[in-house]
């Protein structure tokens, strides 16, 4: 499992291309601008990751990959967020973007919160690898070894390794080589026992892109003994440097993290494809915003390392123990655990037995919860498009893919049948630019239309019609979704899919992607969308209105609830209406997993805000916003947190949920996921994470999410 951090924390700077209407340009209420520093607030979610980790009623593999996870998410957050702010600060006291408006304090307390968090990381991967011990499984140093594994040792570096590493003299090359980001390197110091010659240098990459970290070595019966792949290559220093005549080797690991941005210009087409190309290249060479170390690492080797690189102490220098890049821990051997037994993710009821998914959503409307409902569903529906000499066109939106996409072959195969087949994709889905680039030259090799997007502007809707002509008559079905099209992340990631025919809906799907094909991105085309609120257009208008409208209902002494659900919520005009709202009694509700920038404890408010967050086996990645509107709740999906660069610098798609079926559905999943105990955080001003007090019963919403769908009675 991954948290997908990286799309959290995407940054987009620029105007959006679409005008806001005047409500969303009004400047913040005075005296309501407070709010927690977004980076701040990242960090604490971070820290919840942390906590699994250190959880010991967690499988022991699990806790060891919510320790890859931390790892990852944090190399993440310093690629883009550290770099985002490093950048402002060269700017000096103009630069200002959205929460960031004293860049250097911030930067000042990230350092202090993250060198907390790496000793508390140190101290549960302490008690991790005493529990590994105790379970008689052993992670090997190289001067841990016995006869037969110091063979076996040699014996893979010479079959695997040598030819895949090659030193680098560092004080013999006049300009100090990149460091590669993401990548670890052993840092050697060599000499003599007999100081007979001068100490010298050198780096070497680990290999980890080609081979893998971890090594099973031979073991006695009933014990696994594992080596790192950094740990057999220092066993091997003396075989690496013979010719030198050294006899005396200390070695430390070292990792660079640099800036990710890509400094992309504002052109579509073409020119976008050979900005991306040029910034993937010049990603490779950004400025370092990190350097972590051995922090038992030789102190002339670092003094060394730091003045070549051009680092200063404030270059956030981070001193760590002997393991670096522990994101590589996800892929820790799982064969030598016992088997994890996980919840089965089970296809939707009302498709089990049906002739084809089309016949049924012809039927009826249908929500798909993922991971606890198949992913295969949506596949089989694009596969059925693609087959089915009645369908005539089908249009779809990509931002991240899976690997081996499904999803692309059947889109592939659609258009081998003579389907008119479009795909808009969107090329600056961060650090899937590469991947995409390729699905681009796939899709266009089979005759796929791809649409690029547009400038300034991220296509992040999850939507999809298919068109299908019988005769005179054309009927159409689609989706939109919270989540990406991605067959592997979608068991690990909760999310919501509506499979619908819906007249409404289906012709504001069209309105968008009438939108997104227009030669101009003329807006006017998006101003008749009834059901399905799209941004930079009219996204946070909607939901200021129907704020406002629980704000006048509260006032009036009627029932007034919001309940939302989202990954971040950081937008000033939006939270400065839930404090309006909290203010006059409004009962605001909230599961956020990540970023919260709103305080939810206000002296002067009627009732406070009620904020959780839920960190369990599956990542929480859906938008749920419902408003009680008298009665007549409004329930809508979206594929958009309530963030800035989100609503204004993205083309996002809510869906207003119609089927009263559904909307029960959604409104009975959020109160589960309200009324949960384990696994659920209380967001409060202070951002401590405490846990929820389980009262009389334990709830673990996951699973009674689970089980309320499994047991789940359709007609």
């Amino acid at each position: 499992m991954r948290l997908p951090i990286g799309e959290n924390l995407d940054i987009m700077t620029v105007t959006a291309t679409v005008p806001q209407k005047k409500i969303s340009s009004k400047k913040v209420p005075a005296g309501k601008k407070k709010m927690i520093a977004r980076d701040i607030s990242w960090l604490s979610f971070n820290a919840r990751v942390l906590q699994e980790a250190a959880d010991t009623s967690v499988p022991l593999r699990e806790r060891i990959r919510f320790l890859a996870i931390f790892s990852n998410n944090l190399d993440e957050f310093f690629r883009v967020r550290v770099a985002t702010l490093k950048r402002m600060m060269s700017f000096g006291k103009s630069a200002k973007m959205h929460l960031e408006e004293n860049p250097g304090k911030i930067l000042d307390e990230i350092q202090v919160n993250v060198i907390d968090q790496q000793r508390e990381f140190d101290r549960i991967w302490k008690d991790i690898f005493n529990e590994l011990e105790a379970q008689h499984i052993f992670l090997r140093t190289e001067k841990q070894l016995n006869r037969e594994q110091q063979k076996f040792v040699l014996n893979y570096f010479n079959e695997e390794v040598r030819t895949n590493i090659i030193p680098l003299m560092i004080e013999s090359i006049q300009h100090f080589p990149i460091l590669r980001d993401r990548s670890i390197y052993l840092a050697v110091v060599l000499a003599r026992q007999d100081n007979s010659v001068r100490q010298k240098f050198a780096l070497i990459e680990i290999p980890t892109n080609v081979l893998p970290r971890f090594i099973i070595m031979p073991s006695k019966e009933g014990q696994h003994d594992i080596i790192l792949l950094e740990d057999l290559v220092r066993f091997c220093l003396p075989s690496i440097f013979y010719y030198f005549g050294y006899d005396k080797f200390s070695s430390h690991i070292i990792k660079v993290t640099r800036d990710a941005e890509l400094d992309i210009d504002n052109d579509i087409s073409d020119s976008l494809i050979h900005q991306i190309e040029k910034g993937l290249k010049d990603r490779r060479k950004g400025k370092a915003v990190r350097f972590v170390y051995d922090k038992d690492i030789d102190p002339l080797l670092l003094e060394y390392l730091m003045r070549r690189q051009g680092l200063s102490g404030k270059d956030n220098l981070i001193p760590g123990s002997r393991i670096h890049n522990f994101k590589d821990f996800m892929d820790f051997p799982e064969s030598i655990f016992p088997p994890h037994i996980h919840r089965k993710t089970f296809i939707h009821p009302l498709f089990l037995n049906a002739p084809s998914v089309m016949h049924v959503i012809q039927q009826q409307d249908v929500m798909l919860h993922f991971p606890y409902h198949s992913f295969d569903t949506i596949i089989d529906l694009l596969r059925e498009a693609a087959i089915d000499p009645n369908v005539s066109s089908i249009k779809i939106t990509a931002y991240r893919l899976a690997r081996n996409s499904k999803i692309v072959n059947a889109l592939v195969n659609a258009a081998r049948n003579g389907k008119q087949v479009t795909v808009v994709l969107e090329l600056r889905a961060r650090f899937d630019e590469a991947a995409n680039l390729d699905w681009k030259s796939r899709l266009e090799d089979e005759g796929v239309k791809v649409l690029l997007g547009i400038p300034n502007t991220k296509i992040h809707a999850k939507l999809c019609v298919i068109k299908k002509r019988i005769g005179t008559k054309t009927l159409q079905c689609g989706f939109v979704s919270t989540g990406n099209l991605n067959e592997k992340t979608a068991r690990v990631y909760g999310d919501h899919c509506l499979l619908t025919t819906n007249r409404a809906i289906i012709a504001d799907i069209n309105r968008v992607f009438a939108y997104l094909q227009s030669a101009r991105h003329d807006a006017g085309i998006l101003i008749g969308c009834k059901t399905i609120p799209v941004s930079p257009l009219n996204m946070r208008d909607t939901f200021i209105r129907l704020i406002d409208r629980e704000i006048k209902n509260a006032k009036n002494k009627k029932k007034a609830v919001i309940i939302l659900k989202m990954n971040s919520l950081s937008d000033p005009l939006l939270i400065a209406k839930l404090y309006e709202a909290a203010k006059v009694g409004v009962d605001v509700k909230m599961v956020i997993r990540g970023i919260c920038c709103a305080y939810t404890e206000n002296k002067k408010w009627k009732k406070n805000i009620t904020a959780v967050s839920i960190v369990d086996e599956y990542l929480e990645h859906a938008r749920v916003f419902i408003f009680h509107h008298g009665g007549q709740e409004k329930v809508y999906i979206a594929s958009c947190d309530w963030m800035v660069r989100n609503l204004d610098h993205r083309v996002e798609a809510a869906a207003l949920i119609t089927d009263p079926a559904i909307r029960r559905e959604l409104i009975d999943i959020m109160h589960i996921q309200l009324s949960g105990n384990v696994k659920t955080r209380i967001l409060d001003n202070e951002q401590k994470n405490e846990y929820k007090k389980v009262g009389d019963k334990k709830i673990r919403t996951q699973m009674e999410i689970y089980k309320y769908l499994h047991e789940k009675q359709y007609q």
